[in-house]
């Protein structure tokens, strides 16, 4: 994905967006030799995002904890003073939320086709230990 911008850069992916990904773990490696920072926020709860990560093996440099996904941006930013701050999701509120918090937008399928990332089936099995829809969850 490097078009001879600057390597010195953090990225940050929406859950979602990572989640769409073939290989999520390659995706990691493969953005490492190119930006300095690599991590993933959501609004989901913290065990969510760290249960697909570890399932996937994903090393992320940084994650959203508790906090909403413009708050986590905007942390994410302070902490890591690199050149450029990128944000891969996949809606339109998702790129509302990176422009309000200072963040350059990537759509999942532009980023994916600039670096040669496999996107993975839509339709797969939705993951059994993923919360969405259930109220017994803690």
């Amino acid at each position: 994905m490097d078009g001879g911008g600057s390597t010195d850069m953090t990225l940050a992916f929406e859950l979602a967006a990572l989640k769409r990904l073939a290989d999520p773990n390659a995706v990691f490696n493969d953005a490492r030799g190119w930006t300095e920072y690599v991590g993933v926020v959501s609004e989901k709860p913290t065990y969510v995002v760290t249960n697909f990560t570890r399932k996937h093996r994903v090393r992320q440099d940084f994650f959203s904890g508790p906090r909403g996904v413009r708050e986590s941006l905007e942390n994410v930013k302070g902490q890591f003073e690199t050149d450029r701050h990128v944000f891969v999701g996949t809606t339109d509120e998702d790129e509302a939320v990176a422009e309000a918090a200072g963040w350059e937008f990537l759509p999942l399928e532009a980023a994916a086709e600039a670096a040669g990332w496999t996107l993975g089936d839509e339709d797969e099995a939705a993951d059994p230990f993923d919360d969405e829809g259930r109220d017994d969850w803690p």
